[in-house]
């Protein structure tokens, strides 16, 4: 991904991009309105745009936990709900979308302040994306048709260097590599190291990673499913379902859904949904911590405590 500038680096000669990742339930959203806040007593103007899979979707304005109109302190907000959940919201075609939105708002002299959890949707967009072609539909149908074992098999043969490095029960990256390889006749890590489209050499990067306690974020994590029970998640799943959408779209697969649409039919009590639900939350945020603990580049600030310091942390944005 891209790098953070120092205060000394040339890079201060781009336009500013400020960044706030981490797991689901950190304090994401409320720290990039106080960080849009105190660029506003400088004078200067900011925008919140979104970078979660889920809040992209505008059937998913409370399991997504989307931010109300009162959290947004009258600060913009962008790409939030901004996709029918009919339409698979694909990194690239985020990415795409952000890139426009940054470039708008580096237009008008705002400073876009992007957050999520979504690590794809950053590295699309800060990395660029691998100019793979269509993928033939028949070598789609032979991939997709073998067991991971015969898969397995294939892509020793096809690209031995992936086979060895993607994990053997990794079906969806193995089947992706081999689709690659046998349509394309190029290993997929030829296409990746010709990456286009990212933007992170044309800004300067000032990024955070939430990554508080782990009980402490947990704890958050089980009374959050609660209250979006409370403020009509189950309706929003009646009203989801109510669309007969195609269960394999994202929307259909956000957490939350699944545990409420076995609630609607019948197959488990409130508390177990509540269970369910709090417990598919906590996996998620474990998921995402272990992500951006290890994945961020090293200079990007990792901030361990959940009271943020935004003088400290984004001197170097503030100060400018």
């Amino acid at each position: 991904m891209g790098t953070q500038d120092s205060p000394s680096d040339s890079g201060h000669d781009r336009p500013p991009l400020a960044l706030i990742a981490g797991p689901t339930a950190s304090g994401k959203s409320d720290l990039a309105v106080r960080l849009a806040l105190a660029l506003k007593k400088q004078g200067r103007d900011a925008a919140v745009i979104n970078a979660d899979s889920a809040q992209v979707y505008a059937d998913l304005a409370v399991l997504s936990a989307r931010p109300s109109a009162e959290e947004m302190q009258d600060i913009p907000h962008r790409l939030f709900g901004s996709w029918d959940g009919a339409t698979a919201c694909s990194a690239a075609d985020w990415a795409q979308a952000a890139r426009e939105e940054i470039v708008g708002a580096h237009a008008a002299g705002t400073v876009p302040i992007l957050v999520g959890g979504t690590g794809l949707y950053l590295r699309t967009l800060l990395e660029g994306i691998a100019p793979v072609p269509p993928i033939d539909a028949g070598v789609r149908l032979y991939a997709r048709s073998l067991t991971l074992e015969e898969a397995r098999a294939a892509l020793r043969r096809e690209d031995p260097a992936a086979a060895a490095r993607l994990n053997p029960n990794d079906t969806t990256r193995i089947v992706r590599a081999l689709e690659v390889a046998c349509s394309t006749g190029r290993p997929l890590a030829e296409w990746q190291a010709a990456k286009v489209g990212g933007i992170g050499g044309s800004v300067a990067l000032h990024a955070a990673v939430l990554l508080p306690d782990r009980a402490w974020l947990y704890e958050r994590c089980d009374r959050r499913f609660g209250l979006m029970l409370e403020q009509g998640a189950i309706a929003e799943v009646e009203a989801l379902l109510a669309r007969q959408l195609d269960p394999a779209l994202p929307v259909m697969r956000a957490i939350g859904v699944p545990e409420i649409s076995a609630f609607l039919r019948g197959e488990c009590s409130r508390d177990e949904l509540c269970q369910r639900g709090a417990q598919a939350t906590r996996n998620y945020a474990k998921r995402q911590y272990t992500w951006f603990r290890n994945q961020p580049p090293s200079d990007w600030t990792r901030i361990e405590s959940h009271n943020v310091d935004l003088a400290l942390h984004f001197a170097s944005l503030l100060q400018q």
